[in-house]
């Protein structure tokens, strides 16, 4: 990330995005922004993160929340939001993104929910469990594969007996809604070659407007943004396995290299080169500056 003046942490930013390889199905951030806001996006697994300073405005399909130290805002898989600083000094946070079966383990393990399990508030003011989250990263960082195993376990468990419940059952689908399905369909086919609105809609047997509305009410954004924030997360596998971040741009549809570091930026929070070079660490080495 960018970094503000030197010598001024208030506007600094500063952040880290990696993966410890003791813990399988687990991604970690922990950073500090300022000027960086996330567009509407969303993720496969689960997001668990401990704001420690400043605010973050989350964006919500439900309204935006407020997310100030000692809060611990969680929010489910494939739910579209937005996050920007809600104060002149940004926010500092600590966030684990565990699997949907890393979750659904431990949910089997202590709690009596059976099926696909989620949170079932998006924020909650719980100080211990922000220091859990922070003691899960220490412990990574440190190379302590067991504390950082133990203590994900922990915290996970403890989010889950408190706000833990059963997703809703999709209800079933209306003419528009099957039409928005089979319209994204079409998108991950075609990551690289998307038709425009009117030969998608023309494919799937609606009008522009009428799948347009029906796209964005299932999936929580238009079908130009939910393509880029597809093409991103193909981008991360392929960076992951190794593929230059050149190549990872055309392979994924991006124009070049400098239009997927500007949209890869924004999702994830760190440049794809940074994402690549911590994915290439078997363990962290060093741990960055600390909230």
């Amino acid at each position: 990330m960018a970094a503000g003046p030197e010598g001024d942490p208030a506007t600094r930013e500063w952040a880290r995005h990696w993966r410890y390889a003791a813990l399988p199905g687990l991604d970690l951030l922990r950073a500090h922004y300022v000027r960086h806001t996330f567009p509407r996006h969303s993720h496969e697994g689960y997001v668990v993160a401990a704001v420690t300073r400043g605010i973050e405005d989350v964006g919500l399909p439900g309204g935006t929340l407020h997310a100030g130290p000692g809060t611990v805002v969680m929010i489910n898989p494939e739910v579209p939001h937005t996050a920007r600083a809600g104060a002149p000094e940004g926010w500092a946070y600590a966030t684990l993104y565990p699997s949907a079966r890393a979750v659904d383990a431990v949910a089997a393990e202590v709690t009596n929910l059976r099926g696909t399990v989620g949170f079932d508030t998006s924020c909650t003011a719980d100080p211990e469990a922000g220091r859990l989250i922070h003691e899960v990263h220490r412990a990574a960082e440190q190379g302590n594969a067991l504390a950082a195993d133990t203590l994900l376990r922990v915290v996970l468990a403890r989010l889950l007996g408190r706000h833990g419940g059963l997703l809703s059952p999709a209800p079933s689908l209306t003419a528009g809604a099957r039409a928005a399905g089979l319209a994204r369909a079409v998108l991950e086919d075609r990551l690289t070659a998307p038709p425009t609105l009117e030969a998608l809609a023309a494919e799937v047997g609606a009008t522009p407007f009428a799948l347009l509305r029906a796209f964005k009410k299932r999936y929580g954004m238009p079908p130009h943004a939910w393509l880029t924030d597809a093409r991103v997360r193909r981008a991360r596998g392929l960076l992951e396995a190794g593929v230059a971040p050149a190549a990872a741009a055309t392979a994924v549809g991006f124009t070049d290299q400098p239009h997927l570091n500007r949209h890869f930026t924004r999702i994830v929070g760190v440049p794809p080169g940074a994402y690549q070079r911590e994915r290439a660490r078997t363990y962290k080495t060093r741990p960055g500056p600390r909230p």
